[in-house]
């Protein structure tokens, strides 16, 4: 039911999120211990700021509440956001990516590569073992690999000395 009421606003949202200046990237309802959560994602090329968020949260309210949900919660997809709609994987195209299966190939259940692109409903990688074709109703999770090793440890100071 859940995801028939969110497909119900979704594209109103997507309206909403476009005249604004942002991209829907994905909305869902998602069940936790603490209670019903009603999740949007936003991004834009230059990033999300908490005041993108706040404005969002206030223009989609009213639509929202036609919902079953507990809580409500905006933000921006992150840095390694899931690829999930043909636009993702074309801004996508020569970056690392993961590959989670929903079902072991070959004995593996995990890919990685660099997108080369998506042909007849397969992502197509480039892998150290040659190129490889993965359909995309297989996959459980694509998302980009982000690589943290040239970045430095920031600073925090010592907070223990006063």
């Amino acid at each position: 039911m859940a995801k028939a009421e969110v497909a119900a606003i979704e594209k109103r949202c997507e309206k909403i999120a476009e005249d604004m200046g942002y991209e829907l990237v994905d909305v869902a309802i998602e069940k936790e211990p603490t209670g019903k959560y009603l999740r949007f994602y936003i991004d834009r090329p230059e990033g999300i700021s908490l005041d993108d968020c706040e404005a969002y949260h206030k223009a989609v309210r009213q639509l929202a509440d036609a919902l079953d949900y507990d809580f409500m919660e905006v933000s921006s997809p992150g840095i390694d956001r899931p690829l999930k709609k043909d636009r993702d994987f074309e801004r996508a195209l020569g970056t690392e990516l993961e590959i989670k299966l929903f079902r072991a190939i070959d004995g593996v259940k995990v890919i990685t590569g660099t997108l080369a692109g998506i042909e007849d409903g397969d992502i197509v990688l480039d892998t150290p073992e040659g190129g490889k074709r993965v359909a995309r109703k297989a996959a459980a999770l694509v998302k980009p690999i982000v690589d943290m090793s040239g970045v430095e440890d920031v600073d925090l100071g010592d907070e223990t000395e006063q």
